[in-house]
Order: C-alpha cells, then structure tokens, then sequence
C-alpha cells in the first residue's frame, strides 16, 4: 500500500489505495484504522491513537515515535515503571493511564488465550 502526503489547510491529509482500489483519506491515525482497518496502522499510529493528542510544536504521532524510539519496541514499553514516560514531552499522566491500560488489557488477552490452550 502506498501513502501519500500533503498539506492543506495546515492539516496534513494522507491517502492510500485500499483493497478495492478507492483512493481513501484521513488526516489523523483514527481515521485511517477507520477507513483501511487497524492491521495497516503502524505501531506508531496505534500508540498515537491511545495518546489521542500532540502538544503544541509535536504531534501525538511524533510522541509516539519518540517513545518507540526511545523503548524500541511496544516490548521494551511494557515492563517500564510509568515515571519513565514523564521524561517524554508531551505525555501526562492522562496519556500514560490509556497506555497502560492497553497494555494491561493485551497481556489479560494473552493470558486468558494461554490458559484456554492449557499453557497457564
């Protein structure tokens, strides 16, 4: 799938050519999961999508990146005590809860899945 970017009306629309071959567009990761579905979001715009909003000067995408960047992985975040993340600009503690809260909800889905195939 090839993305497109530019710039209008200082927002930044991005498209795609989706599995039908429609030319779809949106402006913010949301609305791509929405329009193309989750499994062509990037790690990034997944994250971004839980921290919901940038700061003035850096977008929700760009703190997202910083903080993949910075654990290298959505791995390396999960063990990390949640002090580390105010060291990032742009996280609060509002956006460190949703993180947390996803990641807490992905490990009970791979602990129910684990106990179901009888590994737990």
């Amino acid at each position: 799938m090839e993305q497109k970017t530019k710039k209008e009306n200082k927002a930044e629309i991005k498209t795609a050519i989706n599995k039908e071959g429609k030319e779809v567009t949106w402006r913010h990761p949301g609305g791509k999961l929405l329009r193309l579905g989750p499994e062509y979001c990037t790690n990034a715009e997944l994250l971004a999508i839980l921290i919901g909003s940038g700061i003035s000067g850096k977008t929700a995408e760009e703190i997202a990146e910083e903080i993949l960047s910075k654990y290298q992985s959505f791995k390396g975040m999960v063990n990390q005590p949640l002090e580390k993340f105010y060291s990032i600009k742009g996280l609060k503690q509002v956006k460190i809860i949703r993180i947390a809260a996803a990641f807490e909800i992905a490990r009970r889905i791979v602990s129910q899945v684990l106990e179901e195939k009888g590994y737990e």
